[in-house]
C-alpha cells in the first residue's frame, strides 16, 4: 500500500499544512509531525472531507449574496452607520476633553526628572541645568556633606529638586511611563501576517557551511545593480516560491550565542551543517547544545553527500547519540542530504525550511511603529555610525526617530543586504541604517519613537540603567550565593556547562548531578564535551546565567578574561567528586570556601634539556604574569592537565632565582615529573586561606 508524507498532501490540497494537520488530529488518525506518512485510503477520505467542506462553503457564499439577503443586509448596515455617526461625534467629544485635560499635565509635568534611587550629583545638577554647587550647599544646609562626584539617595534628591522647582520621581516609575509609552507592545492575532523565518546557520569548521551559504546566495538571491552581495551587512535574503529566507550570516554559534547573552532572540531556525563524510564532531556538539538552549527547531543539512566515503545513515546514528532523532526514524528532527558543490539538494532544504516556519506561525504586525534588533554596528569614516538592524515588527522608514540602547537619531538613509536603497522595510527584513548618535551594540532593541525628545530622554535613561547595572553587577548564580537565591526562590533551576579530558569524566558526573536535584532546584547540564575551556563556553554560560566546571581542563586565556568579564562562576577540578560536594553544600547552603586558588602566571616550554643525574629540565618563556620558586604548577598539553604538583628547580642563566617576570626566559624542574615537551604550557599558582565572614 503506497504511502503519502502529510506536507505532500497539504501541497497536492493547496492549504496550509498547519491546517491539515488539524483535520488528521480531529479525525484521530495518527500522525507526530508534518513528515509523518499516512495511507492511501486515509489521504482519500481526507481529501473527499476537505472537498465536502469547501462546496458548502462555496454554498453559503452563493446564499449570502442572494438578493433577499443583500435588503436585510442593507438595512442593518443603515442601521450600523447612525450609531457609528453616534459614537464618532461621541469620541470626538471626548477626545477634546481629554486633549485638555493632557495640556494642562504637560503644563504640571513640565519640571519633573526621574532617576534611580541613587545619582551622582555632577549627573543631578546637569538634569535640572543648574550649578553643582548650588546643589552642594542646599545639602549642605540639609546637614549633608557631599562632594562633586558623591551619590545622594533618592530622599535627598527629592528634597533638593524641590528647592530648585522640580519634581523628582524614581525611575521605576519612569520605566512604567515608558510602557504606557507603548514602544513595544503586543499585536492583536488580527493584525498579524506572515513573516519570513530568520535563520543561523551553525556547524564544525569545514563541513561546508560557507559554500552552502554562497550556493544559496548565487541560486536564489536577485541580482542587483549595485553588484551582488555585500559582504559588511550581517544578513542575507533569498527568495523561494515567492517567499523569502532571512539568512544571518553571523560566524557560528559564538556569535548566535553573544548576540542571546546580550537579550537579542531573532533566530528562529537553526540549520545544523554535518559532513557526510566526517560525521559529529565537537563543534557540532555544541552547536546542537546552543541552539537547544535557546529552544529553537534545527534542521540537519547532511553536506558533501557526493563524496564516495559520505555515510548518511552513520551521521543520522551519531545525531541520534545528541539526541535529534531523524523523521524517518520515528522522530522530529528533519534530516537533508545536500551537496553544495553539485548543488543537489538545495530547494529540499529551503522547502524544509519554509515548512518548518509554516509549523511555527511564524507573525508580525507590519502596521505598527517598528521594534528590531541590532546585528552589528560600526564606525564608517564617511558615513559615521552604521547599524544593521533586523526588523521583528512594524515597519522601519527613512525618516523615523529611532532609540538603541544609548544610542538615537533620525534614520536618514536605509540599505537592503546587496546595497541598494530603500524606503522601508518591513518584519524579518535587515538593513543598514545611517543617522545614529552613536555605534549601538549588537544585541540591543531598536524602537521607533515620536520625536527626537523622547528618544534622547530614552537614552539617557538608558546610559543610567546602565551605570546601576554596573554598580551593581554580578547577577550571574555562582556557587558562593546558590543557597541564599534559592531561599529567595530566585533559582529554580541550577545550569550546568562541563568540560573535561575524557567522555567517561563527563558521564559520571551527568549521573551523579542528576541525583543532586532537589524539590527547591533542579540541576539541568546543559553542554557538556571534551577538551579545555573556551570562550565559546564562557558565552553559553553567560547567556543561560550557568556555572561553568572544568575536569582535569584549564582554560584559554581569553576565556579567563571572558569569565570574569560576564561575571560567570568558572570551577576547575582534579577530582569529579570534590565538585559534586561543593554543589552538594552550596544547595544545602553549608559551603564554605576556606581555599581560593590565584593564578599568578603562564610560561610556555619553548626547548627540554637532559641533564644526568636531574632528568629533564624546561627551558622557559613567560607569556604572563610571573612563576615563583614556593609557587604550584600544572603542566598543560592541548588544553587538559597532566601534572600537578611543585617546582623543583627554578633557574635563569647559571643562578637560582625566585623568581622569573614576563617577557624572561629561564630553567624550570618539576619534582618528580621527567614526560615534558616543547609547547606545553605551565600554570604557576598559589593557594589563599579565605576567611568566612
Amino acid at each position: 500500500m503506497t504511502k503519502i508524507r502529510i506536507y505532500e498532501l497539504a501541497k497536492e490540497l493547496n492549504i496550509p499544512t498547519k491546517d491539515l494537520m488539524d483535520k488528521i488530529l480531529e479525525l484521530k488518525i495518527p500522525a507526530n509531525s508534518h513528515m509523518s506518512t499516512i495511507d492511501e485510503e486515509e489521504a482519500e477520505l481526507i481529501k473527499e472531507i476537505i472537498e465536502e467542506e469547501s462546496d458548502n462553503k462555496v454554498k453559503d457564499k452563493i446564499f449570502e449574496d442572494s438578493p433577499e439577503v443583500h435588503k436585510n443586509d442593507k438595512i442593518k448596515n443603515k442601521e450600523k452607520e447612525i450609531k457609528e455617526s453616534k459614537k464618532v461625534k461621541k469620541e470626538e467629544a471626548e477626545e477634546k476633553e481629554v486633549k485638555e485635560v493632557k495640556e494642562v499635565k504637560e503644563v504640571k509635568e513640565e519640571k519633573t526628572i526621574q532617576i534611580y534611587d541613587n545619582i551622582i550629583i555632577k549627573d543631578f545638577a546637569e538634569k535640572m541645568e543648574v550649578s553643582p554647587s548650588q546643589v552642594i550647599t542646599k545639602l549642605i544646609g540639609l546637614g549633608v556633606m557631599a562632594n562633586l562626584n558623591q551619590p545622594i539617595d533618592i530622599n535627598s534628591a527629592v528634597i533638593v529638586g524641590k528647592e530648585f522647582g522640580f519634581n523628582v520621581e524614581s525611575m521605576k516609575k519612569s520605566e512604567e511611563k515608558m510602557d504606557e509609552e507603548r514602544l513595544d507592545f503586543e499585536d492583536s492575532p488580527e493584525d498579524l501576517q506572515w513573516r519570513p523565518p530568520v535563520v543561523t546557520v551553525m556547524g564544525h569548521v569545514d563541513h561546508g557551511k560557507t559554500s552552502l551559504l554562497d550556493v544559496i546566495r548565487k541560486t536564489h538571491v536577485t541580482k542587483q545593480e549595485a553588484g551582488g552581495i555585500t559582504q559588511h551587512i550581517g544578513a542575507s535574503t533569498v527568495t523561494i516560491n515567492k517567499k523569502k529566507i532571512v539568512f544571518l550570516d553571523t560566524p557560528g554559534h559564538e556569535a548566535f550565542t553573544a548576540m542571546r547573552a546580550r537579550g537579542a532572540q531573532i533566530t528562529d531556525i537553526a540549520v545544523l551543517v554535518v559532513a557526510a563524510d566526517d560525521g559529529v564532531m565537537p563543534q557540532t556538539i555544541e552547536a546542537i547544545n546552543h541552539a537547544k538552549a535557546a529552544g529553537i527547531p534545527i534542521i540537519v543539512a547532511i553536506n558533501k553527500i557526493d563524496k564516495p566515503s559520505a555515510n548518511i545513515e552513520r551521521i543520522k546514528q551519531e545525531l541520534v547519540e545528541q539526541g535529534l532523532v531523524p523523521e524517518d526514524w520515528g522522530g522530529d528532527t528533519i534530516c537533508v542530504p545536500v551537496s553544495a558543490l553539485k548543488k543537489k539538494g538545495i530547494n529540499d532544504l529551503l522547502e524544509m525550511i519554509l515548512l518548518v516556519a509554516e509549523m511555527q506561525e511564524l507573525k508580525a504586525n507590519p502596521d505598527r511603529k517598528a521594534v528590531g534588533a541590532i546585528i552589528e554596528g560600526e564606525l564608517d569614516k564617511g558615513k559615521g555610525p552604521l547599524a544593521t538592524v533586523l526588523v521583528q515588527k512594524g515597519t522601519l522608514k527613512v525618516g523615523d526617530v529611532v532609540v538603541a540602547g544609548s544610542a538615537y537619531g533620525r534614520v536618514r538613509a536605509m540599505f537592503d543586504d546587496v546595497g541598494k536603497r530603500v524606503k522601508k522595510a518591513t518584519p524579518s527584513i535587515p538593513v543598514v541604517i545611517l543617522g545614529l548618535s552613536e555605534v549601538p551594540e549588537a544585541g540591543e532593541h531598536l524602537y521607533v519613537v515620536d520625536d527626537e525628545k523622547k528618544a534622547r530622554l530614552y537614552s539617557e535613561k538608558k546610559k543610567d540603567k546602565f551605570r546601576e547595572i554596573q554598580l551593581n553587577a554580578n547577577q550571574k548564580v555562582s556557587l558562593d550565593d546558590l543557597f541564599e537565591k534559592i531561599q529567595m526562590g530566585e533559582v529554580k533551576e541550577l545550569n550546568v556547562v562541563i568540560k573535561a579530558d575524557v567522555k567517561g569524566s563527563i558521564e559520571a558526573v551527568k549521573q551523579s548531578l542528576t541525583k543532586l536535584s532537589v524539590d527547591e532546584v533542579r540541576l539541568n547540564v546543559i553542554h557538556d564535551g571534551v577538551g579545555g575551556i573556551t570562550d565559546s563556553d564562557v558565552m553559553l554560560a553567560s547567556a543561560s546565567n550557568a556555572i561553568l566546571i572544568g575536569f582535569n581542563v584549564r582554560p584559554t586565556l581569553s576565556a579567563i578574561d571572558l569569565a570574569k568579564r560576564e561575571k560567570v562562576d568558572l570551577r576547575t577540578y582534579r577530582v569529579i567528586y570534590d565538585a559534586i560536594e561543593d554543589i552538594k553544600s552550596a544547595i544545602n547552603g553549608m559551603l564554605e570556601p576556606t581555599i581560593k586558588e590565584e593564578v599568578i602566571g603562564r610560561s610556555e616550554i619553548r626547548a627540554v634539556f637532559k641533564v644526568s643525574g636531574v632528568g629533564n629540565i624546561a627551558g622557559i618563556y613567560v607569556l604572563q604574569g610571573k612563576i615563583t620558586r614556593n609557587c604550584k604548577v600544572r603542566l598543560i598539553r592541548n588544553d587538559v592537565v597532566i601534572f600537578e604538583g611543585d617546582v623543583s628547580s627554578l633557574k635563569r642563566f647559571k643562578d637560582d632565582v625566585k623568581e622569573i617576570s614576563f617577557g624572561y626566559e629561564g630553567g624550570l624542574g618539576l619534582e618528580n615529573f621527567n614526560d615534558i615537551k616543547e609547547g606545553d604550557i605551565v600554570e604557576s599558582y598559589i593557594l589563599k586561606e579565605i576567611r568566612k565572614e
